[in-house]
């Protein structure tokens, strides 16, 4: 077997032609998205009042497992695709491990993560439909960052309503979507009625994900030939992110490499899903025992500590109910909470595939995070993003395990992004400021109180 480069790179006729759609191979189906004034499952008419009609359309599909990715978006990927796969030689020595350590790159674009996957198919399907604007939510800034690119691309207007708290942290991210042409409000503003509520209820907010949604779907649907897409949680995306796992299978199986255990980010759970999809289709099927873990921070813990439930996908309760592992829409995370992931709920594929044992998941503190980001940047000479960090940190916990017991497993983990927008979080890890906040289970207890009634009869018919 010839010996595995420091970097896999795959040729250009290489790249994905299909995206994969795990819900094909799914032996049960995530359930429906249901409305929530008549608790009846959505149809797609009800969708494409928000969405684009060929989003909606890979929305509803779970029996194709292959989706052709049209040449238009095609032709956008290879301004940065395929990504590079890297065996991380210089973590596996300096942690002084028996395992192999490989890591998944989507930090090669402006962007900085992986996020622009979703953000040209999603614009390119916009634009065939006409759409002339869209809105939409950011967390930490990359989504917003990525349909910017998008948008500027394919000549469409954008408005990014960014969570308050991480406008302020983060700046240049600001800047970077403003340079694209992209207009950036900061969550919850005065600017929707969704906002205003929100700010009258809890003036002093810094903002979640759920706030900026909310206002980003009102503005879609009182703004002419507009339309809202968004960057995590929902099937379509996910979908569009899988062409992360198919080249990182496609290099696996170029260089022989086998491997253990797949461990990624998970926040809204698309990056997570795109990374593991070939893996675990062969799971599903059964030709491999492979450990699939998702990483998410401890002071928004959503599979770990949260409620299997129908839920809201955001604070104002505008979107459909989603059954999902949730902490409750209104949720919101401390304010020293730096690492990204902040979104209350969680991909309904993913929360189906953990409910049925598929995948395990942890959660980590911050500071063992930045910690872990710390060690992977002095040798391996990148820095990561906050959020692939929480997949580093539990990579480097699994080569020290097998350290100690002499063990040799190979090991791969999704470095989803760059951190060279997140230095507000490293600075105040570097001066020792950073804390922790694990939220206890009384906080937990308030976001569950506000989850929706949805009758035993109800569920029993979907």
């Amino acid at each position: 077997m010839q010996k595995v480069p420091y970097k896999i790179y795959l040729s250009e006729s290489e790249m994905p032609k299909y995206w994969f759609n795990m819900k094909a191979v799914m032996k049960e189906k995530p359930e429906p998205f249901l409305n929530p004034a008549t608790l009846k499952p959505c149809t797609p008419e009800e969708l494409q009042q928000v969405f684009c009609k060929e989003l909606v359309d890979q929305e509803f599909n779970d029996t194709d497992k292959y989706i052709e990715i049209p040449e238009g978006i095609r032709e956008f990927y290879k301004m940065y695709r395929p990504s590079p796969l890297v065996r991380a030689y210089c973590l596996e020595k300096t942690l002084d491990t028996p395992a192999e350590i490989y890591y998944k790159f989507e930090g090669t674009n402006t962007s900085g993560s992986h996020k622009l996957n979703s953000a040209a198919a999603q614009v390119y399907y916009a634009k065939q439909q006409g759409i002339t604007c869209l809105t939409t939510e950011t967390g930490a800034g990359q989504w917003g960052t990525a349909l910017a690119m998008a948008c500027a691309y394919y000549g469409i207007d954008l408005t990014v309503y960014m969570v308050k708290v991480s406008a302020e942290q983060k700046p240049y991210r600001k800047a970077v979507i403003e340079t694209y042409g992209g207009k950036v409000i900061p969550s919850p503003s005065d600017t929707t009625e969704a906002g205003r509520r929100i700010l009258a209820e809890t003036p002093d907010t810094g903002g979640s994900l759920g706030c900026a949604i909310s206002e980003a779907i009102e503005t879609a649907i009182k703004t002419k030939n507009c339309k809202y897409v968004l960057g995590s949680v929902l099937d379509h995306v996910l979908l569009h992110q899988t062409v992360i796992g198919l080249e990182a299978k496609t290099a696996c199986d170029k260089y022989g490499i086998q491997p253990d255990m797949i461990i990624g980010c998970i926040g809204g759970g698309s990056n997570f899903g795109g990374l593991i999809a070939p893996f675990i289709s062969e799971k599903i099927e059964g030709r491999s025992s492979i450990r699939i873990i998702g990483v998410e921070p401890a002071s928004c813990p959503s599979l770990t500590r949260g409620k299997y439930a129908y839920d809201f996908g955001d604070t104002g309760k505008t979107t459909p109910l989603m059954k999902m592992y949730t902490l409750g829409s209104g949720f919101i995370p401390s304010p020293n909470h730096a690492g990204g992931l902040r979104y209350h709920g969680m991909s309904p594929i993913i929360s189906k595939l953990y409910h049925d044992g598929y995948i395990e998941a942890r959660a980590v503190e911050q500071t063992r995070v930045f910690e872990a980001a710390k060690v992977f940047a002095r040798c391996e000479g990148i820095l990561p993003a906050p959020e692939s960090s929480h997949a580093l940190c539990a990579a480097i916990d699994e080569a020290i395990m097998c350290r100690e017991t002499g063990e040799k497993k190979t090991i791969l983990f999704g470095l989803s992004g760059t951190g060279y927008f997140d230095l507000t979080a490293y600075m105040a890890y570097n001066s020792g400021t950073m804390t922790d906040y694990i939220p206890t289970d009384e906080d937990l207890e308030k976001g569950f109180a506000g989850l929706p009634n949805v009758p035993e009869c109800v569920l029993m018919e979907v």
